[in-house]
């Protein structure tokens, strides 16, 4: 079957369309003690002078506010980063009670194998590397002449189609390729987060923000809650609704257990070490 969908890419990749456009299918492991495995579609948008990675669904979103006058806004927890072209600095973008940027660098180094399969049509050559904490096996053509891919994974001399790590934690695969007409504007759902730009923040900080939130997961809507004057107001956290305080250290507990176990990135070396309490 994914032969026959890589077929679909067999086309004449021109160096002067304006966008490149890859979808990969996105398979990851939230907690690393599960077998069990989630699926998502991303976008790898290869532009004139930068590349974006992020989610369909956001695509989706911003093709449905715009025909039919809505200002709906979703994030998830997958990745979403820009980088200028033919550059290993990532602007990443997350979501911790606002919205955050966070520049890395990320300089790859891989090791080319001798190694070669033929998918879809086009001949595909391994390359090894270690990044993140983790051991990454990749498959990439010279018959694309991008040196792109998924993620922060790029600088092989070629289009990677697939990358997984050793551990089976996460798996990028190319399934569908096309060109866009003109450059795909993301300012509505990456660069803009409900009509507010993300403010640029260290690392350090980013981890600070992160250990402040499991501390204290329910705490805008705690104020929320606390000063509410509409005896109509339902106030819901995770599908239950709150009819009084007592449930909100319940709630609590439960958030925090959540992340916990969903505690499993992609640069496991930068995993935050939450207390158990």
């Amino acid at each position: 079957m994914k032969t026959i969908i890589l077929l679909v890419m067999m086309f004449s990749l021109s160096l002067s369309a304006q966008t490149h456009r890859f979808i990969y299918e996105y398979q990851f492991k939230m907690d690393s003690t599960s077998a069990e495995s989630r699926k998502s579609s991303m976008v790898l948008d290869v532009n004139p002078n930068d590349v974006k990675f992020y989610n369909y669904d956001f695509v989706v979103t911003d093709s449905t506010n715009k025909t039919k006058g809505q200002n709906s806004i979703i994030w998830d927890d997958t990745p979403a980063l820009t980088r200028k072209k033919n550059s290993n600095i990532n602007s990443n973008y997350i979501h911790v009670q606002n919205m955050f940027i966070v520049d890395t660098e990320d300089q790859i180094d891989w090791k080319l194998s001798e190694e070669t399969k033929n998918l879809g049509g086009y001949k595909l050559q391994k390359a090894t590397t270690k990044f993140g904490g983790r051991n990454w096996t990749a498959w990439f053509t010279k018959d694309i002449a991008l040196s792109e891919g998924p993620y922060k994974f790029r600088g092989l001399p070629g289009m990677i189609f697939e990358i997984s790590d050793d551990k089976d934690n996460f798996k990028f695969s190319l399934v569908k390729s096309y060109k866009l007409a003109k450059t795909y504007d993301t300012t509505g759902i990456i660069e803009n987060f409900g009509g507010q730009k993300p403010v640029k923040i260290t690392e350090a900080k980013l981890k600070k923000l992160m250990l402040d939130n499991y501390n204290d997961p329910l705490h805008e809507f705690k104020e929320h809650y606390k000063n509410n004057t509409d005896p109509s107001a339902r106030f819901m956290v995770m599908g239950i609704e709150v009819k009084s305080p007592e449930q909100i250290k319940e709630l609590s507990d439960m958030m925090q257990n959540n992340i916990r176990k969903s505690n499993n990135p992609i640069e496991v070396n930068k995993a935050i070490h939450y207390p158990k309490k």
